[in-house]
């Protein structure tokens, strides 16, 4: 078996149904909705699929589902309070709810979601603003964009690959952070073959990936590259380094 052989063997293992009528997708509509529809009376505008799943870059075995709630601008709570009473909503439903940065996770049906709830800045604008728990502070994004700019980046298998592999090593890489990197890396690349494509990445997180700044698109003020300590980058430079004179079959199973 050649390496691209190998390593679309483990894509197509890895595959997730992320079209609109997902079994995944509805079942946690289901459970959720009766839950949100009154926690966002109203004023919630969308309650739509964002990151990995809506973008293309999901592995089954990492399968998170991550649903972004629109809520309309004419909402008259702080982003700190709809935060919170979301959380308080979760919880009182009987779900194990755990406060994160932007998001509020939980488990449904054995599928961990994420819910990020977001305050529409106009309704003019596809922008919102998100409360950020650690800082205690907002900040602005758009998740269409995000979604847009990931999947117009056309490498979606590569970053599958590497999702794998960064779950497998048990780094710390956020999964937006990891997207921009492997767009980056690969940035003019001509490459046909996936597996060389892949080394590239590895080539470049143990190069430049960690003075590299990366902004978020949707936001510039936004510096994603801020997301990780120096130490954290040090450790994805170190593990791409080793993975660099590692076999495929020991480095992403």
């Amino acid at each position: 078996m050649t390496p691209d052989e190998y390593l679309f063997a483990i894509l197509a293992r890895e595959r997730v149904d992320a079209s609109p009528t997902s079994p995944i997708l509805a079942a946690a509509k289901k459970a959720l909705m009766p839950v949100l529809v009154p926690w966002g009376g109203r004023y919630l505008r969308s309650v739509e699929p964002s990151g990995s799943f809506a973008k293309g870059t999901a592995n089954r075995s990492g399968t998170d589902i991550d649903l972004f709630l629109s809520v309309s601008p004419e909402h008259p709570a702080p982003l700190k309070v709809l935060y919170e009473s979301l959380y308080g909503a979760l919880s009182w439903a009987g779900y194990e709810a755990r406060r994160q940065d932007v998001s509020i996770g939980l488990r449904v049906d054995g599928t961990d979601i994420d819910l990020v709830p977001g305050k529409q800045q106009t309704v003019l604008t596809t922008d919102h603003s998100l409360y950020r728990r650690k800082a205690d502070t907002w900040t602005k994004t758009n998740v269409l964009s995000h979604i847009s700019h990931i999947r117009n980046g056309g490498r979606q298998a590569e970053t599958r690959v590497m999702k794998l592999w960064r779950n497998q090593a048990r780094l710390q890489f956020p999964s937006f952070y990891l997207e921009l990197a492997v767009i980056e890396a690969l940035r003019g690349s001509s490459a046909m073959s996936l597996s060389f494509r892949v080394g590239e990445v590895y080539r470049y997180l143990a190069g430049p990936f960690a003075s590299a700044r990366f902004v978020d698109p949707a936001n510039t003020n936004n510096v994603i590259s801020n997301d990780l300590t120096v130490v954290e980058k040090n450790a994805i430079r170190f593990a791409a380094s080793r993975a660099l004179q590692t076999p495929w079959g020991d480095l992403v199973r």
